[in-house]
């Protein structure tokens, strides 16, 4: 039996063959009778799709992975992306809200929060009142997607003088959006546990973003979740209509 080069197992995965990533026809496929026509998409760097290339995958934000799985269903669909980086929740409300609502979405995709945990000053209680400020409005123009952090742990560009702090205060944060969002009846995603976070590929080695690997990745997440809400709606016609 001859030697195993370890090297060509240091990175499996493809686009093509990644478990947690999903191709656009079967993302198209899960949302197949999906009712929204107009998105819009609100927040920070990660909303705005910061990224960086990673072999296997299209250099795209993960954006451009709900959108053609939407459009492949919803031809006529509409959408804008006011992401910006470097914004806290509070600025992100400021900034933003007002364009998103006039916009009259029926599909909301808030992503912030991160900022607002790798400040200097951590306030948990407040970052929660943005939350509330931000996503209430948004939940009543439309569906609101909300998504938590991934843990840190696994980017090994990020200083590690600082990961054991930004990792609790980061879960702190997923914990208080999650409050949010399930009293809204938001779609939220709880990246605090996906394996992927604990891997060195999803992470761009600027230390805070996400490569076109983990892009990918939360694309499929968003997908699958709003999969799970048609799928969610549609049964509770069924009751209704017994």
């Amino acid at each position: 039996m001859g030697t195993i080069d370890v090297a060509e197992y240091k990175d499996p995965y493809t686009e093509e063959n990644d478990p947690y990533v999903v191709l656009p026809a079967e993302g198209a496929a899960l949302l197949r009778g999906a009712p929204w026509s107009r998105l819009v998409i609100v927040g920070d760097s990660v909303a705005q799709g910061i990224s960086e290339p990673r072999p296997g995958y299209r250099d795209e934000p993960w954006s451009t992975l709900v959108i053609e799985a939407l459009r492949a269903v919803r031809p006529d669909l509409a959408h804008l992306n006011l992401g910006r980086r470097d914004l806290m929740t509070a600025q992100v409300r400021e900034s933003q809200l007002r364009a998103a609502l006039d916009f009259r979405p029926d599909l909301v995709i808030a992503l912030c929060g991160a900022n607002d945990g790798l400040r200097k000053a951590f306030d948990p209680e407040a970052a929660q009142s943005e939350f509330e400020a931000l996503f209430t409005p948004l939940s009543e123009a439309g569906t609101l997607v909300t998504s938590g952090f991934f843990d840190v742990i696994g980017n090994p560009h990020f200083d590690p003088r600082y990961r054991d702090v930004v990792r609790e205060r980061l879960a702190a944060l997923s914990r208080r959006m999650r409050t949010v969002a399930q009293r809204l009846d938001a779609v939220h995603i709880d990246m605090q546990s996906h394996p992927t976070g604990r891997e060195e590929s999803i992470w761009s080695t600027d230390g805070m973003h996400l490569n076109a690997r983990g892009q990918a990745v939360l694309g499929t997440e968003i997908i699958r979740a709003l999969a799970a809400r048609l799928v969610r709606d549609s049964a509770s016609l069924d009751l209704g209509g017994q």
